[in-house]
């Protein structure tokens, strides 16, 4: 196994270029809707834009400009960012609505604090809006990116 070829390959540095932009975007953005610095959105999922959509999406244009985007590599890799970018926007924010309700429960069941409460991560999907942009990010780093 060769990992040097790894760390030189123009597409998987794409992808992960896209989604360093997205995850550093988040602090802006959180920073915009509400207000105050959250510096552990650079770690954390979910937020605007999706780092997701935008890795995948990136690795999808990559793809394409490498190999073609009749290939079957670009097959592949549009089948992996419709299933991450729907996974993103539908499982895993429907998930996320679960927790914000499970923690008022926790809330108002254990108020007097006596059993410890672990509350769940509510911010773990996307809205359609920040899967979007998320995608149009990945797009554009997979154009402007030099393969």
């Amino acid at each position: 196994m060769n990992i040097s070829g790894l760390l030189s390959n123009k597409i998987l540095f794409t992808a992960l270029v896209a989604w360093t932009i997205a995850q550093g975007l988040k602090v802006p953005s959180t920073l915009i809707s509400r207000r105050h610095w959250d510096f552990a959105r650079l770690v954390s999922p979910g937020g605007m834009p999706s780092s997701h959509s935008a890795l995948v999406t990136a690795l999808f244009v990559a793809v394409g400009r490498v190999k073609g985007f009749s290939s079957a590599e670009a097959a592949i890799a549009t089948v992996l960012a419709l299933v991450v970018m729907y996974d993103s926007a539908g499982v895993r924010r429907a998930a996320g609505a679960q927790a914000i309700i499970l923690n008022k429960i926790v809330d108002e069941v254990f108020k007097e604090g006596r059993i410890r409460e672990e509350r769940l991560r509510e911010l773990i999907g996307h809205t359609p809006v920040e899967v979007f942009v998320g995608a149009i990010l990945g797009v554009l780093v997979g154009v402007l990116m030099r393969l």
